[in-house]
Formats: structure tokens, C-alpha cells, sequence
């Protein structure tokens, strides 16, 4: 055990670091930090690794950003060792990828696995994180680095008479690995976000009846996937290095950004053929690459809008089904944007109902079904897409307590207030990827923005133990700077306005604030690397 920092005072630890989560983030963080050649312990609470792609394995579970960009960039070997079938590859496909990656750096073995952290409570006498889990362990350790990822704590809603429920109910988060056999059976789904919408494009046509509950439409991008083959991979293999820095300098962590300028500077007639080029290109291009007044422009967005809404009912035969699956209470861009493959087609079949939950809420379940609307839908299994307490879910489930007994799930539930998503004044030591305002929490390409948040991390530990540094936090006013820089940005655009998961309005009473940075990935890198070469400054050092 190597004790950096360390006096000969300091109480010898149990490790120098640990890590909290075995997904995209935490994998590369035990590396990193191993390089380094510091003891660290890895926790999670699943019996593999994996994350966000070993508990997501519900029907159609399927990454939307392109798999050769969606990748860790640390290793020439790996990159040019690891084989991607397509474009986007399915949920089995990622997760295997992270296994051949945990394989292959034997990263597993500093892993305890089927464990969940119950408590984190700082000494600052003795500058150090002592860290409790269900299997009745108490971890000493320097750095406390939470990567259990910014989608993981799911929203379970507790419907009226759910446990009277005959059938079966399974989150989409929470899926069962052994699957559910749905072949001929009435199934339900709750929810058409991005989760739903993968469910129900994907059982369809293997169920006997679907009933749909929709309360928000979603603005689906028709997915454009594409096998590879060697000579395929091979392109994007050599592109490796250009991609990496592409992605780091974009605003969102893609390899496109918004190359045609501004809206303004464009006649209607090539308006158009910018948004008719995004949609054929068949990935979140759509989204986060055509005019960056899509996300402060009500007028722009509104016109963008349109052109979607006129892509989405073109698919569908009846009209009242179009007008229920069109969104209409916000614009494009300002709700999460899923791509879809099938999904607006599945309202033609015969075996699909939608109904609005919205406007005729779920009364709730009966023995055999659901009640709504006076109606009862008779259903063998209830599936729930019904979301995520985002970006602080997890973190508030972990009982953290900082200096003076100072709980962060208090602060979350009376403000979100973070240092640039990585740290919180009054819990030194504490780091938290994917934390709440940053871009990994919402807008950025997962792989781009979590790696750059680690490289920051294993980074500021180099500069403590080379400064002889125990114990590093922001400052109350460095806090106060970015949360108003982080405010200031996000009521600039369209988003804060629109009640969603992005807001917080989806937890009832969930602090209302964009949970994610959206000043550009290119931005906050900047802005990182500034605080870096300061010498931290603005942040307290012991």
C-alpha cells in the first residue's frame, strides 16, 4: 500500500483510492490510477463489470453514439485489437466490450463486486474517507472517486395497487439478464424516452398485444446503422488519433459539431438541405450539428422543429395517432433526442395501442392489468422505461458526509451546487465523474467527456502527492463562480424552460436546475485544464 502525502503522522490506509462504479468511467479510473502506483479498490454493485451496459439489457438496448468514437482512447493496442460489428452497437456487444477490456488490463482483480457503498464519512483529522458497504466492510482511503455514472439510480414509480399485480413488472434499468419471454404475451410499456422507445421498436412484433402509455413524446432521429467490415474498421482505426482530438474540441464530444455556421448566414433553400443532409446522415447529427440556434433561437427552433414533426407523421397512417406521437408541449433539441430504427412504423401494426397518459393519467393496477381511464387493460407484463433521478440519484444513495457531519443527499435536496461536476466545497477529497453540472451529466458523447474527467482527476492526485498535499476541495466562492457560470449559460438557452429529466422535473422535488453543463465540451475542456495549470487554484489545498 502506498500512503501518498503521507507525514509521519498520518494513519496508514487501507488503500489510496476508491473507486465507486465498473462502467465506461470507473474501468479507466482503476487504470489510471493503478498506473500510477497507487492501491486502489474498485466497488460495484453488480456482479460484473460493465455499468450502464451490464444493467441496461432490456429488449433493443442499443448506444446511439457511433461505436468508433464510443471508446477508450488510452490504449493503440486495444484500439486496433477490438473488432466493432456496426455503427451502433447493441447493449451485448458494448458490455462484451468492456469485459475484453477488464481482460485484458486484468482490471477485475482490484474489483469487489456485488457490493453497494452505504456510507462515506470524511476525518479531517486524519484527512482520510472511510467508506462502508452492505457487506459489512469499512474501507480507509486518501481519495473517494464516485463513477457510478450519471443514468444509474432508476425512478420507480409506485402506482396504486401495483403489489395486486398477477403479472410480471421489470424496469428497464433493473432487467432481468435471463430476459422475459414476451412471445405471445399483453405487454405494457410506461414511458417513450429514449429506454421506451428501443422497447417497444424492438417487441412488437414479437408480442401478442402492446399497450403503450405515453405522457411525453419524443422527437425520435431515424437511425442510420451500417455493418462493418474489416476494411471499414480498418478506416476508422486509422482515424484514431484525429477522432480523439476531434471529439475533445467539438460541443458535445462527436466527431461533427456545427460546420455550417449560423442559421442566418443561409438562405431557406439551404437551410433545408442542411437539416434534410443531417437526417439522412441517421445519427444525433441531427441534434447536436446543424445550427447552434436550435438551442437559443425560439424562432430557429421552432422552424426545426417543424421539419422533424413533418418527418415524424409521414410515417404513421392515422392521423390521431400522428398527432399523439408528434411532440407539441416543447421543441426539438430541448428534450433528450433518441434515435430510432422501426419505432413510428410499430403504431401502423395492429397488435399496438398508444394511449395518452398524459392527458387520462394510470390509476393504477389491478390483479390483472392497469386501470385508466375508467378502462381496464388487461396485461401479463408491465415494462417500466420510466427513467432516472439523474446526475445526483446515485450519488445522494451513498450517504456521503463531508467535513463537520455535512451531508451532501441535505445539500442536493435543497440545492445542486457542484466545482465543474468534480468536486463540492466541504467534501475534500471527493470526486465525482459524471457529477452534476458538468457535460458528461447530459451533453457529451459518454466515452469523450468521462475519460477527459478522469484524465483531470488521476491528474490533480499526481499534483497533490508531487506537492505533498493530503487533501484538495474547492472553495465556496470558486463553487459560487461555476454554478453561476453554469447558470448563466444553461437560462441562455431554450432547455430550462422545457420540464424534463434535464431539469429535474421528473423527481418531485428535485432542486430545478439544467443538470448538465452545456457551454460546449470544447469549453469545459478549456476551462479544466486552466484550473489545472493554475496550480488548482481557487481550490484549497492541506
Amino acid at each position: 500500500m502506498t500512503d501518498i502525502g503521507a507525514t509521519e503522522n498520518t494513519t496508514k490506509l487501507d488503500f489510496d483510492a476508491v473507486v465507486v462504479g465498473a462502467g465506461i468511467a470507473g474501468l479507466y479510473a482503476v487504470y489510471k490510477l493503478r498506473e500510477m502506483g497507487l492501491s486502489v479498490r474498485g466497488i460495484d454493485a453488480a456482479p460484473a463489470v460493465g455499468g450502464t451496459w451490464y444493467w441496461n439489457c432490456y429488449p433493443g438496448a442499443r448506444v446511439d453514439s457511433q461505436s468508433y468514437i464510443y471508446q477508450y482512447w488510452f490504449s493503440d493496442e486495444l484500439i486496433k485489437e477490438w473488432d466493432w460489428p456496426e455503427r451502433f452497437p447493441a447493449q451485448p456487444v458494448v458490455e462484451q466490450y468492456l469485459n475484453f477490456v477488464t481482460d485484458k488490463f486484468q482490471l477485475d482483480k482490484e474489483y469487489a463486486f456485488n457490493t453497494r457503498v452505504t456510507s462515506a464519512d470524511w476525518d479531517n483529522d486524519k484527512q482520510c474517507w472511510t467508506v462502508g458497504t452492505d457487506q459489512g466492510d469499512k474501507l480507509t482511503t486518501r481519495y473517494f472517486i464516485s463513477c457510478t455514472g450519471m443514468l444509474s439510480e432508476p425512478k420507480i414509480p409506485a402506482f396504486e395497487g401495483q403489489e395486486k399485480f398477477k403479472g410480471v413488472i421489470a424496469h428497464t434499468a433493473r432487467y432481468p439478464r435471463e430476459g422475459i419471454d414476451l412471445k405471445g404475451k399483453r405487454v405494457g410499456v410506461i414511458g417513450c424516452g429514449a429506454t421506451g422507445i428501443q422497447v417497444i421498436q424492438t417487441i412488437a412484433s414479437e408480442v401478442e398485444h402492446l399497450t403503450v402509455f405515453q405522457r411525453t413524446a419524443s422527437y425520435g432521429v431515424a437511425m442510420h446503422n451500417e455493418k462493418f467490415d474489416d476494411a471499414a474498421r480498418d478506416h476508422w482505426r486509422s482515424k484514431a488519433k484525429e477522432l480523439q482530438e476531434t471529439v475533445y474540441n467539438s460541443f458535445v464530444g462527436f466527431d461533427y459539431d456545427f460546420e455550417h455556421g449560423s442559421w442566418y448566414d443561409l438562405t431557406p433553400e439551404q437551410r433545408y438541405e442542411v437539416l434534410e443532409e443531417k437526417w439522412q446522415e441517421g445519427s444525433l447529427s441531427m441534434w447536436v450539428g446543424t445550427f447552434p440556434e436550435l438551442f437559443t433561437d425560439q424562432a430557429v427552433n421552432d422552424e426545426i422543429s417543424d421539419f422533424v414533426r413533418e418527418k415524424i407523421r409521414a410515417r404513421i397512417k392515422d392521423p390521431k395517432i400522428a398527432d399523439l406521437v408528434t411532440p407539441r408541449n416543447h421543441g426539438f433539441g430541448t428534450y433528450r433526442v433518441p434515435l430510432e430504427n422501426g419505432y413510428y412504423d410499430v403504431f401502423n401494426q395492429d397488435n399496438v395501442e398508444l394511449i395518452d397518459a398524459r392527458n387520462t393519467p394510470i390509476e393504477g393496477f389491478t390483479e390483472t392489468g392497469i386501470k385508466i381511464g375508467g378502462r381496464d387493460i388487461a396485461l401479463d407484463v408491465v415494462i417500466l422505461a420510466t427513467g432516472f433521478n439523474a446526475g445526483t440519484g446515485s450519488l445522494t444513495k451513498m450517504n456521503i458526509h463531508g467535513r463537520d457531519d455535512r451531508s451532501l443527499t441535505t445539500e442536493f435536496d435543497e440545492d445542486i451546487r457542484t466545482t465543474m461536476g468534480l468536486q463540492i466545497h466541504g467534501y475534500p477529497n471527493l470526486f465525482t465523474v459524471a457529477g452534476p453540472l458538468a457535460p458528461s451529466a447530459a451533453f457529451c458523447n459518454m466515452t469523450t467527456c468521462l475519460q477527459q474527467q478522469v484524465d483531470w482527476v488521476t491528474d490533480c492526485i499526481a499534483y497533490l502527492r508531487d506537492h505533498h498535499h493530503q487533501s484538495i476541495e474547492p472553495t465556496v466562492e470558486k463553487q459560487d463562480e461555476w454554478v453561476a457560470h453554469h447558470d448563466e449559460v444553461a437560462n441562455a438557452t431554450l432547455l430550462t424552460a422545457t420540464q424534463s429529466w434535464y431539469t429535474g422535473a421528473n423527481i418531485e422535488g428535485k432542486p430545478s436546475r439544467l443538470i448538465s453543463y452545456i457551454g460546449g465540451v470544447s469549453e469545459y475542456h478549456r476551462i479544466c485544464d486552466e484550473v489545472q495549470a493554475s496550480g488548482y487554484e481557487g481550490f484549497s489545498k492541506a
